[in-house]
């Protein structure tokens, strides 16, 4: 068949008009629960533009006080693990033990960590701008 039925093309019409009229209400009244019909809003604005922005790391602190930055590569750790449980690791900072087995584990011929921390690096912002001022806050610290 070549060509739509009255039908066919009746229904894709309508299927068209709803999806654009759903498109249309979720942007004018929608919430983050109505995706994909309502905006992604977590991403769409801020509460204070000039407000430190975050960087969650992990660092390690081998037996010279060097301090290891604790990467995807070098655990298989991403940083979206950790930052869904921050409250975990700093309730409980013995969880911080498998990354230092990851580590072990990719890294066999490293020092072994005498200590890991769970660090928030929080970015000073001015006027929309990052300044390269910033300041770290250890959430957990575990000592193997």
């Amino acid at each position: 068949m070549d060509r739509l039925t009255r039908r066919g093309r009746a229904i894709r019409l309508a299927a068209t008009a709803v999806a654009a009229g759903l498109l249309l209400a979720g942007t004018l009244w929608g919430e983050d629960d109505h995706f994909p019909f309502g905006p992604f809003k977590m991403y769409a604005s801020a509460v204070d533009l000039d407000a430190p922005a975050e960087d969650t790391r992990l660092e390690a602190i081998d037996p010279a006080g060097r301090t290891v930055l604790l990467t995807p590569d070098n655990t298989g750790f991403r940083r979206a693990e950790f930052e869904g449980q921050l409250g975990r690791f700093q309730e409980q900072p013995e969880l911080l033990a498998t990354v230092v087995d990851a580590y072990q584990r990719r890294n066999p011929t490293a020092p072994h960590p005498t200590e890991i921390r769970l660090v928030v690096r929080w970015h000073e912002v001015r006027d929309f701008e990052v300044t390269g001022a910033w300041r770290d806050e250890v959430l957990a610290t575990w000592r193997p």
